[in-house]
């Protein structure tokens, strides 16, 4: 703030944050009939404002005693929308925080952490209509009614109830257009009630406790986090798959549930929600509440009112539930924390893991960070003792480790993309009443179609890439931008008819296995299968029902989904990760095939795993195969330090899309110029890396280059970046140019 003789206007300002571009606060006085004593104005409350032409919700975020701004240029609040902070004092604070480092404008990262109908304005407490019958009912207009049978059976039936809701009017079969018709003639007058805040849950000692018996090193785990349940302490519950996680987890949201406090789960993938909510709900007895982006505007609402209220025990969500004000949060919990969804990647570019731990520090609980292939950062956070290290290295119960097997298939003439060894395996393992999963990371029917006449390929226009072969319905899709095509009947380059399809999907691998295996269903998991929740949910019951299938999916089965009947696993193609761009491509490649490996052999029988690659000789995989994940983790974190990358420094991404390469690489390099300077004037540590072509040059018609800030000390970086980002928005812009900011990147591509 600057020094009080500097304002040019004396008296209260209220600062307030815009969901605008702009990286900054905008000051407005209080509305005039505001009484500072009676109705107190905190950070936290929204208010309507006059932005610009129009009237928008913004958050308060200060108070301040004046403006830098002349009287003449301040305009009023126009309503004060809250009573109280719709945040507490450690959300606000981690909101402001990741404001600062994320280089984001605070408006849009306080926007984000409300659901669409807050943002709008809506009341935090929900109002409810109902119509009752006029005081002073005329005579004369009742007895009109016998020529209008619908309108006397309304206004009778609200005489009877006394009062009805617009809900309970349509189930007796009356039209919204007799309700109006009514209240135009005076007979019936709308009420408006406000629902007061529900009742914080009943808290019930004693549950969670289940009737499994504790392994030893559960037990353990369970002891050492129980001892922080009254303070910050993040712990990393680095646990094989199968041995128990969710156990430990269970046995610590007890603990926290019977005092009262509210526990905040946070997961990777929406198809994981009902069997979260439906484990949790079968061991606690408090209202557990689901905050993800499957969900209407009116159930976001209604879920993060639950939370906010203390009525919901349990707020389970994707990265968004992060932002779930809780009324008494005790824990949170951050299960497969390794996944690459937890960070936004467009917009509000954040990281609901890291957020989370700066979260559970706020509010001074206790976080627990779970993954069998836990992330390079959080390891080298273990090294660093920031966070305490809980291993469990033993599958629960009876269950033993899968083998690793790799298949050669170099060379080899593949079945619609399997080996003849692996079908016969495949087959076994059916016979003997047991599932298979069939694990493949690419949706649709075929990655590409060519000509084998002159060789051409369908390639998306919009994006350098290949369009993806979809069978069900027959198209060409872009699994980037989104575009579709009808599938041509003859090569549009040369009018041939001989067009192939090269490679396998999802849709080529479920024609292929329903016709060998044609005793068996063939269960296909994928984005383009589960749009229907009700249809996701059935897949998912047959599989719980341990009856023997062929489960065949992509990225959302190595997930977390516990799937008991599951004795072998098949990866079709190993090898997308070996090559790859990003410096964490084989990070990520190894921690898909480690946890998809996970799904087999989790009950009483052995599983197997079986791992198709051509390059079943590269040093990666034979690591993979050899040494358990946390061996080959300390190998790549060896790499990351010899190379100088996160999480031995730091690194941004300043990322250009334009209409052509040339405009966006000039525009980067003339912040690559200006970083540099500003490096050497302050001394800090800054590297510049490019500005070059992004790995996908295009997409969505647009063309990508990316420029990389890399540090040893986050300061340097953060620093350079506070006084770069005020610079480039000084900067004329040319028309259809888009810059974008993205702290502690996790695409690279």
């Amino acid at each position: 703030m600057p020094a009080a003789d500097t304002y040019r206007y004396h008296g209260l300002i209220i600062q307030v944050a815009v969901p605008s571009p702009l990286r900054r606060l905008f000051d407005y006085l209080p509305p005039a009939n505001l009484n500072v004593k009676e109705d107190p104005l905190v950070p936290g409350m929204r208010v309507r404002i006059p932005f610009g032409r129009r009237d928008v919700v913004g958050v308060v975020m200060n108070l301040a005693e004046g403006s830098e701004l002349e009287a003449s240029r301040l305009r009023p609040v126009k309503a004060i929308l809250d009573s109280q902070p719709l945040f507490s004092q450690g959300l606000l604070n981690v909101l402001r925080w990741a404001a600062r480092y994320y280089h984001h404008p605070a408006g849009e990262v306080l926007s984000a952490a409300l659901p669409v109908r807050l943002r709008q304005g809506e009341a935090l407490r929900q109002i409810e209509e109902y119509w009752q019958p006029a005081d002073d009912l005329p005579a004369e207009s009742v007895q009109q009614l016998q020529r209008a049978p619908k309108q006397l059976q309304l206004l009778q039936a609200v005489q009877t109830a006394g009062k009805l809701s617009a809900a309970q009017i349509s189930a007796l079969g009356i039209s919204s257009a007799i309700r109006r018709q009514l209240e135009q003639k005076g007979l019936l007058q709308r009420i408006v009630l406000s629902v007061g805040a529900r009742e914080p849950f009943e808290s019930v000692a004693g549950e969670g406790s289940g009737d499994l018996e504790l392994s030893k090193e559960q037990a353990a785990a369970v002891r050492a986090i129980k001892k922080h349940l009254n303070e910050y302490s993040c712990f990393l519950l680095d646990g094989v798959t199968g041995s128990g996680k969710t156990e430990v987890y269970m046995r610590i949201m007890a603990e926290v549930l019977a005092t009262g406090k509210q526990c905040l789960v946070l997961i990777p993938e929406i198809g994981l929600t009902p069997q979260t909510i439906k484990r949790f709900a079968e061991r606690f007895s408090c209202p557990i509440a689901a905050l993800h982006s499957g969900l209407n505007d009116n159930e976001r609402l209604d879920a993060w009112r639950a939370a906010h209220d203390g009525s919901a025990g349990i707020l389970i969500g994707t990265r968004s539930a992060v932002f779930g004000n809780l009324a008494n949060p005790g824990l949170i919990i951050v299960d497969e924390e390794h996944d690459a969804s937890f960070k936004q990647q467009d917009g509000f570019r954040y990281s609901a893991r890291d957020l989370a731990i700066l979260r559970a520090h706020e509010e001074n609980i206790p976080i627990i960070l779970g993954s069998a292939t836990p992330s390079l950062e959080t390891l080298y956070n273990v090294q660093r003792g920031r966070y305490v290290h809980l291993r469990l290295r033993e599958r629960a119960g009876a269950a033993v480790p899968s083998n690793m097997e790799l298949i050669d298939v170099a060379n080899q003439n593949l079945e619609s993309g399997f080996h003849e060894a692996v079908i016969l395996r495949i087959r076994k393992h059916l016979e003997r009443g047991n599932q298979v999963l069939v694990f493949i990371n690419r949706r649709g029917f075929a990655p590409l179609l060519h000509c084998l006449t002159c060789g051409w390929v369908a390639e998306c226009e919009a994006c350098i890439a290949q369009f993806t072969v979809h069978s069900k319905p027959g198209s060409l899709r872009c699994h980037h931008c989104g575009a579709r095509e009808e599938l041509p009947v003859a090569c549009p380059s040369c009018a041939s008819r001989q067009l192939s399809t090269v490679g396998v999907g999802t849709q080529q691998l479920e024609k292929l296995l329903s016709r060998q295996f044609t005793d068996f269903p063939v269960l296909r998991i994928d984005r383009d299968s589960t749009r229907s929740r009700k249809r996701f949910a059935d897949m998912l019951q047959q599989v719980e029902s341990g009856e023997p299938c062929l489960l065949l999916g992509t990225q959302m089965l190595a997930k977390g989904h516990h799937f008991p009947g599951i004795t072998l696993v098949v990866v079709v193609d190993a090898d997308s990760g070996l090559f790859s761009a990003d410096f964490r491509g084989q990070e990520q490649m190894a921690q898909t095939i480690v946890q998809v490996a996970g799904r087999a052999g989790r009950a009483q029988h052995a599983g197997e795993v079986l791992v198709q690659s051509r390059h079943a000789g590269h040093e990666t995989l034979q690591a993979l195969a050899q040494l358990d994940y946390a061996d080959f983790a300390k190998r790549l974190l060896r790499d990351r330090q010899t190379a100088g990358m996160p999480p031995f420094s730091h690194l941004a991404m300043l990322r250009c899309e334009a209409r052509s390469t040339g405009k966006g690489l000039e525009f980067l390099q003339q912040a690559a110029e200006r970083a540099r300077d500003l490096s050497k004037v302050n001394q800090w540590q800054v590297d510049c890396l490019g500005p070059l072509p992004a790995p996908m040059e295009k997409r969505a018609g647009r063309f990508r280059c990316q420029l990389l800030l890399l540090a040893n000390e986050r300061a340097d970086l953060q620093n350079l970046l506070s006084r770069l980002i005020a610079q480039l928005e000084q900067l004329r812009v040319p028309a259809g140019l888009r810059w974008s900011l993205d702290v502690d990147p996790q695409d690279m591509i």
